[in-house]
């Protein structure tokens, strides 16, 4: 029986251990009358749980929320049983299922980009009473948003893809810039935020996203809310809403805002829509 929400521990960072490795959880906050079901953050490619740590995880526990993100395995500060470049996607929907089977009650699930899909997997055989979606990589990608880089930047690339090394997308601040901030982000933080990111699983970004392990949305009754950025610089507007149509829903769509939605100038109008949405849900 998982424990009551009061129970929540006093710790705000830790890490716990899972079947094969450690991961490393940024929890604020706590249930609170009214706001007992925790919200658990999925970050996406290249980032850990740092990113919702520079505002939105203070922001949803000042609203009287547990705010929970976790770094999937190889990520930030969390282990993994074997080389980053080969783990699958399913192996980040166990990281997801471990945690939310620790928390008090099934949380509500928020992804953002590739954690945008894994939020997906794990809905399809898992409850959650609702669950987010922020500039995701849709149930479509097909390898689309890769073609689209290629077609830009060939010569990255094909470095990229014969070296292992996925960074290339996005190793300088102009790359940075073009595929996740917008012009209302400061270069200071763009700056700041590529130095933070990091290399991600070649398996998971160019083999289950585009074909092997695509999302089912038939499997999912869960309520979503499909949100993207007018400015993202992997995802079209015209594909999130296609990701919407797929949850049969209605995408909504920031104007002026990049991929990186958690960490733009914007980002308060983006948890304030979230946590209108929940309160509407009853959360």
């Amino acid at each position: 029986m998982r424990p009551s929400c009061s129970s929540v521990a006093a710790t705000r960072t830790d890490a716990r251990q899972g079947a094969a490795q450690r991961l490393e959880l940024i929890d604020k906050g706590s249930c609170s009358a009214g706001r007992q079901t925790p919200l658990l953050f999925v970050h996406g490619a290249w980032h850990a749980a740092w990113c919702w740590d520079e505002g939105f995880l203070d922001f949803f526990a000042d609203k009287g929320y547990r705010a929970v993100a976790l770094s999937l395995r190889g990520h930030g500060g969390s282990l993994a049983p074997k080389p980053l470049r080969s783990i699958s996607m399913a192996e980040y929907v166990e990281d997801v299922v471990e945690v939310a089977q620790n928390l008090p009650i099934p949380p509500v699930v928020i992804g953002h980009s590739m954690g945008g899909f894994i939020v997906q997997k794990y809905l399809e055989s898992h409850s959650a009473p609702v669950a987010v979606l922020l500039a995701s990589i849709p149930p479509q990608e097909d390898g689309k948003s890769l073609m689209r880089f290629m077609r830009r930047h060939p010569w990255r690339t094909l470095k990229g893809l014969a070296t292992g090394d996925t960074t290339v997308a996005l190793n300088t601040p102009a790359l940075a810039r073009e595929q996740f901030f917008s012009s209302n982000t400061s270069e200071s933080d763009v700056t700041r935020y590529l130095h933070r990111f990091q290399q991600e699983s070649k398996r998971a970004l160019y083999v289950d996203t585009a074909f092997l392990n695509l999302p089912k949305p038939r499997r999912v009754a869960t309520p979503l809310l499909v949100l993207g950025a007018q400015s993202d610089g992997i995802f079209t507007p015209e594909e999130i809403h296609a990701n919407a149509r797929a949850y049969n829903t209605k995408a909504e769509i920031f104007p002026e805002m990049g991929h990186d939605m958690m960490l733009e100038s914007g980002w308060r109008d983006v948890a304030e829509r979230i946590r209108t949405w929940l309160t509407h849900h009853g959360i």
